[in-house]
């Protein structure tokens, strides 16, 4: 990911006040503008190029920079107390002189949100994908961050035995699992102190023993909500996915975040980001189970997407392609976001997906990993569901003791990693190099 620089070098005379659209000027050049000043002007344009003697080359056009720049007002600078600004938000840009002034106006590529957010955590952009099949029991992302798209742009996730994405928040540690697109921080939940990758501690879960749902005999019961009662049977995928009734996992994250985040003032900090409760039906053809009826509602046999990109039934490792996509709008679990989301959500918190966990080097299903910095020994729940079993048990996704993807019936009683997202704003105020020792923190 090079970062290139425009400058532009121009003589600006006897100008009193002015104001560029750099909206307006991107179709035009720099020399017509100037013409209307004065027609005495000099103008040079020098793009940065790493493989120049001098690290940059002179451009043969005088046209302003096209969409995508912006100016770096702390390296520009005009002679005689001519100042310059700019509107973020417009792009115009102000130019205030009362006597012959020369300015120098630097344009910088304007990064997009997450790219600021990586820059900030001392990272760069990592080219290729990993082979997600295989478990990663070293820290891959040492040398830059891994790119995925997401719900809001691009994002970029850390991967294996990682030793550099610790979070200080909220009097807790927490671990980065990922760069959202819009340049928040997606963090999951990790203890009262600081944990090495390995360590098998109960510390690093918030809460144990909580049951997913107390029934768990009708395909609804995957989701994070369904429709009807809880011990009603649904009759339809629609009726299933209906979001009315919390499931008790929800409730029970939710009252910790409003305790442990919301009543100590933090949620100003926390962004509304998707969760996603991947309720889609790929079908038996992508999930490779003989006994999937898509049907996805009751009793119903039900294999859900995540199910078909994690490699349960399928033998070929090539298969296992996580995504951190959102296709079901009614799945898009937030709080107050209802033009990406569903605005189900009471509190600003969810879980990880299966799909987060396979990026983070679990591997294919049913692979152990006790070396990546998911691993916390106890096991804990995913937001993702795996299935509605022929025998007739809802089952959701987990990360086993053993580090790798399972999965168990929503009765079971495991343990709870929240995740929650920090904002971009809030990130760029943090320092520390992300170690255990010097965690990122506000």
């Amino acid at each position: 990911m090079n970062k290139k620089k425009i400058i532009i070098i121009a003589s600006i005379l006897g100008i009193t006040v002015s104001v560029l659209s750099l909206g307006n000027l991107l179709s035009n050049n720099l020399d017509n503008y100037l013409s209307q000043a004065s027609n005495s002007k000099t103008l040079a344009l020098y793009i940065e190029d790493e493989n120049s003697e001098t690290g940059y080359i002179k451009s043969e056009t005088t046209q302003f920079p096209t969409e995508g720049y912006i100016l770096n007002i702390e390296k520009s600078t005009c002679t005689n107390g001519g100042e310059l600004s700019q509107d973020l938000s417009t792009k115009k840009i102000s130019l205030s002189v009362e006597h012959k002034s020369n300015c120098s106006l630097y344009f910088d590529k304007d990064l997009s949100s997450s790219e600021k957010t990586l820059t900030k955590l001392g990272k760069t952009a990592k080219e290729g994908t990993p082979a997600f099949g295989s478990t990663a029991t070293t820290d891959e992302t040492a040398d830059g961050l891994y790119a995925m798209e997401d719900d809001y742009g691009t994002s970029y996730y850390y991967r294996g035995a990682t030793g550099d994405n610790y979070v200080k928040f909220a009097g807790y540690f927490w671990r980065i699992i990922r760069i959202n697109g819009d340049g928040s921080l997606r963090i999951i939940y990790d203890g009262t102190s600081a944990h090495g990758n390995g360590a098998n501690s109960t510390n690093r879960l918030a809460l144990q023993s909580i049951a997913w749902n107390t029934n768990y005999n009708d395909a609804k019961y995957v989701g994070y909500m369904y429709g009807g009662t809880n011990g009603s049977s649904s009759s339809s995928k629609e009726e299933a996915q209906t979001n009315e009734t919390n499931t008790n996992v929800k409730t029970q994250i939710e009252n910790w975040y409003k305790t442990n985040i919301a009543d100590k003032g933090y949620d100003g900090y926390v962004s509304d980001n998707i969760f996603c409760n991947d309720r889609t039906i790929p079908g038996k053809t992508e999930t490779g189970w003989s006994n999937d009826t898509g049907l996805g509602y009751g009793a119903k046999a039900t294999a859900y997407g995540a199910t078909a990109r994690s490699n349960v039934w399928n033998t070929d490792a090539n298969k296992v392609q996580p995504k951190f996509t959102c296709a079901q709008k009614n799945d898009a679990f937030t709080k107050e976001d209802i033009e990406k989301g569903n605005g189900k959500l009471e509190q600003k918190v969810g879980m990880i997906t299966a799909d987060e966990v396979v990026a983070a080097g679990s591997g294919k299903y049913g692979t152990s990993n006790s070396s990546y910095y998911l691993f916390k020994g106890p096991w804990y729940w995913s937001l993702s569901p795996y299935y509605m079993s022929a025998s007739g048990n809802a089952d959701v996704f987990i990360v086993n003791s053993y580090g790798h993807l399972g999965y168990t019936h929503v009765g079971g009683a495991g343990s709870i990693a929240p995740v929650i997202s920090l904002s971009a704003e809030y990130v760029s105020t943090m320092s520390g190099n992300g170690t255990m020792g010097n965690p990122f923190e506000a």
